[in-house]
């Protein structure tokens, strides 16, 4: 066993986006005993959704939150003070300046990641590293290397690790995947994609980022493995509009909607991406685009007479069409705004006749209801997250794959990743099997 002094001198390199070895911490849990929960990063959408998510199962399954870890001072102690008035947290819940400091404890099984985009999947690493099973909020991660760091992590060590693709425990997903894989939807032939707010202030936190001192928080070990620059309170709370800390829309939205197109047609990563969009309208000093679209091409890599497209676009400055999720086949389409299977679209009998063809239509079939998909930047308790907790929960006991395991989040993450580089560099973008490497064209 490493002694306390080796194992902090190696989790000081980690925090930094180095990676360290396992810990001998592995505690094996009992069917009664307590799961003790660590949080990484008290974040808004940590208070907003993991936190009644996790609410609404603790208590049945047994889980409780014994520490939190965040860098900033007041981060820590808006932490204890929320979760005391919820009762969620035990009488010696300790509040640590670091994941250093965390980890070094004994009385912690599992851990919830909640930090910004770019830390995910290092701070995945630390925790199955040191013996921890993770929820891990998406996007697993925002570069190749990180993403290849985190999956090796997590399938060497065996911890159980639930992404944040929570599409995948939504019973409305589920039945549109079974209805898909039985073969009766046909082939996909397009998906359509739509995410669009109109929200000023959102991923913005400028009372926050009046607030904030540097000297209240670790802006060196925030920057992990990030090129290091001087200290930017913006970088700092509002992330999500500034790349290589996020890469904005595709991170934070296109990852859950390109999921469901992995998870559905089986296809790990996209053939091709194309991309474009810019900063059309908040000039706020962003530089990740408030207007994004990207055409993916997936099907076989060895017969390109196969396949569909998929089209991408978001806006973040005109709400009209809302969040839309439409797959289509020859014969119909699945609509997961309205969750029915419908004929609409699909060949009809005159058309079929005059190519002496049979007419292809699909039945109208309801699928089971899913919770509507919430766009505000408080997202609340929701149902799909709700179930995808209990579901880590359950697997965390029972040592079966979760729902969104790591595999799920690493696809994720290429498809963004190659969006990304093909809306930074203008090109063509392609994905190297072999090399695990982007390629542009």
């Amino acid at each position: 066993m490493d002694s306390r002094r080796d194992f902090i001198k190696k989790s000081a390199l980690a925090g930094l986006g180095m990676s360290f070895s396992a810990s001998s911490y592995a505690r094996i849990l009992g069917s009664n005993e307590r799961v003790r929960v660590g949080i990484v990063g008290f974040s808004d959408r940590f208070r907003s959704s993991l936190v009644p998510s996790f609410a609404a199962h603790a208590k049945d399954m047994n889980f409780q939150f014994v520490a939190v870890s965040d860098i900033w001072n007041r981060r820590r102690d808006e932490a204890e003070q929320y979760l005391k008035g919820k009762g969620l947290i035990s009488d010696n819940f300790v509040k640590c300046r670091n994941n250093e400091e965390l980890y070094d404890r004994k009385d912690i099984d599992a851990v919830i990641i909640s930090t910004a985009d770019f830390q995910h999947a290092l701070h995945c690493v630390e925790a199955v590293e040191s013996g921890r099973d993770a929820y891990v909020e998406k996007p697993f991660a925002e570069s190749l290397e990180d993403a290849r760091k985190a999956l090796k992590a997590v399938e060497k060590t065996k911890k159980i690790v639930q992404i944040g693709s929570q599409r995948r425990s939504a019973p409305n997903y589920h039945a549109a995947n079974e209805f898909i894989r039985s073969g009766k939807f046909g082939d996909i032939t397009m998906v359509e994609m739509t995410w669009n707010v109109n929200q000023p202030g959102r991923w913005r936190r400028p009372k926050l980022v009046s607030e904030i001192r540097k000297e209240d928080t670790d802006w060196v070990r925030y920057q992990m493995n990030r090129p290091k620059a001087e200290w930017d309170p913006r970088k700092y709370l509002e992330f999500r509009l500034f790349y290589p800390y996020s890469s904005g829309i595709p991170g934070q939205w296109m990852s859950h909607q390109i999921d469901t197109v992995h998870w559905f047609s089986g296809y790990d990563h996209p053939r091709s991406v194309v991309a474009n969009g810019g900063v059309y309208v908040w000039k706020d000093g962003r530089t990740n685009a408030d207007t994004f679209t990207a055409v993916f091409d997936y099907g076989p890599e060895n017969d390109k007479s196969k396949g569909f497209q998929v089209t991408y676009h978001s806006r973040m400055h005109n709400e009209a069409g809302g969040v839309k999720e439409y797959y289509y086949s020859n014969g119909g389409m699945i609509n997961l705004d309205t969750n029915q299977i419908t004929p609409e679209g699909g060949l009809q009998a005159r058309a079929a006749k005059e190519m002496n063809m049979q007419a292809n239509l699909l039945p109208t079939i309801q699928l089971e209801k899913g919770a509507p998909v919430e766009t505000s930047a408080n997202t609340g308790a929701d149902d799909m997250t709700s179930r995808h907790m209990r579901n880590w929960m359950e697997c965390v006991r029972s040592r079966n794959e979760p729902n969104a395991p790591a595999r799920a989040g690493f696809n994720h993450s290429v498809a963004n990743i190659m969006a990304t580089t093909a809306l930074q560099t203008g090109k063509r973008v392609t994905f190297d099997d072999k090399k695990q490497e982007v390629v542009l064209s």
